[in-house]
Formats: C-alpha cells, structure tokens, sequence
C-alpha cells in the first residue's frame, strides 16, 4: 500500500470568494490512496502498525450500510493480509442483497456480522465487544469511523503538508478525529472549523473527549459548525443538490455530498456571511 503523500493542494478559482478577498485551497486527500482514501488512511495508518505490533491478525470493526470506513478497512486489511470482520449495524439487512460499499468490502474478504440496532448502541460495553471477539477474535478492535487516538495521530500529519500560507482549515465531521488530530497540530494563530455532518450538537464533545485521550487536554483553537448538516446523516435536499451541480459545473469536480459537500456548502455560506475577513487563506480538506 504506497500513499500518494503528501497529498495534492490545489488553489480553487471561484469568483465568489475573490470578490468576498478570500482564497480557497482544497487539500486533496481523496487522492491518497485509489481505496483507502482521504482521511481513512490517515485514521488507519498508526491503528495498523498497533495491530502488527500486537501480533494480531484481525481487525474488527463497526459502521453502517454505507460505511466508507467499512470499506477502507476492508481493502487495507485485504492489502496487508489481514482478516476484517465488520459489525454492522441492522440486523434485517443480513437477508437483502449487499449494497455496493458492503459487496467491495466482502469482496476485499471482510466478513460481515449484522446485528440489531440496540445491540449496535451498546457496541461499546464490555458485554457487546467480549461477546463479539468470544465470536470472531481475537481482534484489534477499531471504533465506528475509526476514531480514536491512534487516528487523532495520524491525522495531526496532516497540517505539516500545507505549509505557511493559510489561516484556517475547514473539514467535515462525522466521529470528530480528523478534526481533533488536525487542530492539535495546527501552528500558533491558525484556527480549524469543524462542519457536523449529522445533527444533534454532540460532535464538538466527542472533538474535545479525543484531544484529551490523544493529548491529555483539548485545544482552544477549533469549533464546529451544526447548521450544515440537511437533516441529519446521508440526506440532502435541493439546496444542497443545486450547490454541488453548480461546483461541478464551475470547477470540473464532484464532492461526495454526504460529508464532503456539506462542509464546502458551509464554508461558502459562511463566507457570504461575511465570517471571515478579506484577505483571510482558507483550506478545504477533501476527506473521501
């Protein structure tokens, strides 16, 4: 597995910012790697070297229907001859055909166990997680999204690749590490913004829960924004559709929209708003 690192940064022409005197770069991590991509490698990579070194063979890990992280730890485990085994969460699904992010990690030889809703709350318990490697293990465990403080660190790799000239960083949030990791590691003077993919106001806790486990207290130098998520996890509606074809159409490239075009969305809203002042460098991290 050879990363493409660091991973592009290309400056982004748009006359809706030059007009505002704000500058756009997106930090293309979706080009790391063709199949663990973005910020999956950049969570995988120390989690990885734990598991060899702890001479375990196994991941096992958890995510929905249409869990990317599934998918990347599918394919980097396939890649390092490692055995994966997802838990994922719906119990009804183990009798329908597999959709395309489950059929590529079953391809790439994850095994898949699908379990009830209540059970996948409690995936956290001592009961649920001895009752799954008693299964399947043993088993490096990785959490839903592969957020913890292994990927803190690997993603804290991520601010020494931009150089000096920018101000802030903007990135999507959906477990909160790529936010943690890159604000731990920001110079002075230099400020994250985090864009909650998912309502329900509780990402800036889980941020800060990760900075204090990874670092032992959080930083001051990052926030997340909650009201550009569209409803909630994977949905969208014709606000958000008509931002993506119109930045497609402008720029000749197609956000994913349930992480990466939320937070683009935010961040051109927010600048409209007049929240950052002209003149200020702003960096897009495309995540997957």
């Amino acid at each position: 597995m050879r990363p493409r690192l660091p991973s592009p940064l290309h400056e982004l022409c748009d006359p809706r910012l030059t007009a505002l005197g704000l500058r756009l770069a997106l930090k293309r991590d979706d080009l790391i790697h063709p199949e663990v991509s973005g910020n999956k490698w950049r969570k995988l990579k120390h989690n990885l070297t734990a598991a060899r070194e702890q001479g375990q063979r196994t991941l096992l890990t958890f995510g929905g229907a249409y869990s990317n992280h599934l998918r990347a730890t599918a394919a980097a485990g396939h890649a390092l001859g490692l055995a994966t085994v997802g838990v994922v969460r719906g119990e009804e699904l183990a009798d329908r055909p597999l959709n395309p992010s489950l059929a590529f990690a079953v391809e790439h030889g994850m095994r898949l166990v699908f379990v009830d809703r209540a059970t996948y709350r409690a995936k956290h318990t001592p009961q649920v997680l001895d009752r799954l490697l008693a299964a399947h293990g043993p088993a490096y465990v990785l959490p839903e999204g592969g957020s913890n403080e292994a990927a803190v660190r690997g993603c804290a790799e991520l601010p020494a690749e931009l150089g000096d000239d920018f101000d802030a960083v903007c990135v999507a949030v959906g477990t909160g590490g790529t936010l943690a990791g890159i604000a731990a590691a920001l110079p002075p003077g230099r400020r994250a913004i985090g864009f909650a993919a998912l309502k329900g106001g509780f990402l800036a806790d889980e941020v800060a829960d990760l900075q204090r486990r990874a670092y032992g207290a959080p930083t001051d130098n990052w926030h997340v924004e909650h009201d550009f998520h569209h409803g909630g996890y994977a949905r969208r509606g014709p606000e958000l559709d008509t931002f993506l074809a119109d930045f497609a159409a402008r720029h000749d490239f197609a956000p994913e929209p349930i992480y990466v075009g939320k937070m683009l969305f935010g961040l051109f809203a927010l600048a409209e708003r007049g929240t950052f002042a002209p003149g200020t460098r702003l960096v897009a991290v495309v995540t997957g």
